[in-house]
């Protein structure tokens, strides 16, 4: 097979099928693909379920029957096809050992990881042996973090000069009228948890990664207090704790390594409509990261999802209706100069004359965008070969989709990259 979508029965790889169908298909492309789970029974179940969305029978797609606790398992899987989907997490949890077998049987790997201990920890054990194997291993592939990402570089390739700095705002809103009920399930709450839970344990893994500290660039990217309006955003802004500062800054020092480009600095922030909802957030987000550091306090946050993020999480997976009316946007503030500047020239005295401002906008951001980039990013690793690094290894979609038509198939298929305005 061209592609197998492990983790069929997740919510996230459930709603991946529909798009797998169309993808597969499209633009004159005839990829096969199957799906893989430890349930022969509720993976028939899950396609009988999508032929509602398909308008097809899908009674021949295979089934293939894998187990992340059966290394053999895993192997029978990946040793069947071209390129794995993962969409089986927690990753910290269960992702290396799918990553083992794909690098076992020479199989490419796209996932919808979030975590960034895992990502990091899976280029430093592993991209080595991916390079000599020549297969690509690429994470952070859905809502984490293919829009900022994949962003910022689409904010680079069009700016005409040097851009030193950017600044995205993230927001997350209910078209109205607003319905109730969480707005992502358990297992993305699960994620997250076990992902801010190895922050500390990040920091002296950086130092073995990364030998050499990238230098010090001038004018300085500073971060924002912790309330804080701008005219480009129209809102109140507090920092993003997800997972895209760290994919941009890996995908920056690989363009600086690889490339001698001058890397450009990036503060991301999640945009929020009142300073009264910054006050409520900032409470919860302190409550959470005391209590992510013990045992105990991350027994409590995965038993009570609901308490410690207001409804947002649950056991309860978000209603379809409310999954399709949720809109997500990144506004990207970029500032640079409208001249080249070497990578060598770490003070360049001259301030920023020139600005760009970029959005990035889809729906649906935890089952209809995530699946739809990491369907299209399994594709195009497989359709575009001649675009992708010319050695295999563990990528960022940033470092790996820079060269690739990925931007403009992701337009064409509902998740829309625009520049807003030049100055």
């Amino acid at each position: 097979l061209d592609i197998i979508l492990f983790g069929a029965t997740g919510l996230t790889g459930k709603n991946c099928i529909k798009h797998l169908y169309k993808l597969t298909k499209s633009n004159g492309r005839s990829l096969t693909w199957g799906i893989a789970g430890r349930s022969k029974i509720k993976l028939m179940q899950v396609l009988e379920e999508c032929v509602s969305t398909t308008g097809r029978d899908l009674i021949n797609i295979p089934i293939i029957i894998a187990d992340v606790s059966d290394s053999d398992s895993l192997n029978r899987m990946t040793g069947q096809t071209r390129l794995l989907i993962n969409c089986c997490g927690p990753f910290d949890v269960y992702g290396e050992a799918v990553i083992i077998a794909c690098l076992e049987t020479g199989t490419h790997h796209v996932d919808v990881a979030g975590e960034t201990f895992f990502m990091e920890n899976m280029q430093y054990k592993y991209n080595r042996l991916a390079a000599q194997k020549g297969i690509y291993i690429i994470s952070a592939c859905g809502a984490d973090s293919i829009p900022g990402d994949l962003g910022v570089v689409f904010l680079q390739q069009n700016f005409e000069g040097t851009l030193n700095s950017i600044e995205t705002y993230l927001y997350l809103d209910e078209i109205e009228p607003k319905s109730p009920g969480p707005l992502l399930n358990f297992a993305t709450w699960e994620s997250a948890i076990e992902g801010i839970g190895k922050l500390p344990e990040i920091v002296s893994l950086r130092k073995k990664m990364f030998k050499k500290r990238l230098p010090a660039f001038e004018p300085k990217l500073k971060m924002r207090p912790q309330m804080y309006r701008n005219n480009v955003s129209n809102a109140w802004l507090v920092p993003f704790l997800g997972a895209d500062r760290a994919v941009i800054n890996r995908t920056q020092r690989y363009f600086y390594e690889h490339e001698n480009k001058r890397p450009i600095q990036v503060n991301p922030y999640e945009a929020i409509d009142s300073a009264a909802s910054v006050q409520f957030i900032n409470l919860y987000k302190n409550i959470i990261l005391f209590l992510v550091k013990y045992r105990i306090g991350r027994k409590l946050l995965l038993s009570f999802p609901s308490f410690f993020t207001a409804g947002m999480f649950s056991f309860e997976n978000p209603s379809d209706e409310k999954s399709e009316r949720t809109s997500y946007d990144i506004i990207f503030h970029g500032t640079g100069w409208d001249e080249n500047v070497s990578a060598s020239e770490l003070n360049f005295r001259k301030p920023p004359n020139k600005s760009i401002i970029g959005h990035v906008s889809g729906m649906n951001p935890g089952y209809g965008l995530t699946c739809i980039c990491v369907t299209m990013s399994a594709i195009v690793t497989l359709t575009e070969p001649e675009n992708m690094p010319e050695k295999g290894g563990v990528y960022t979609p940033g470092a790996a989709f820079a060269r690739t038509s990925l931007v403009k198939q992701l337009n064409d298929n509902g998740v829309t990259f625009e520049i807003k305005s030049k100055m």
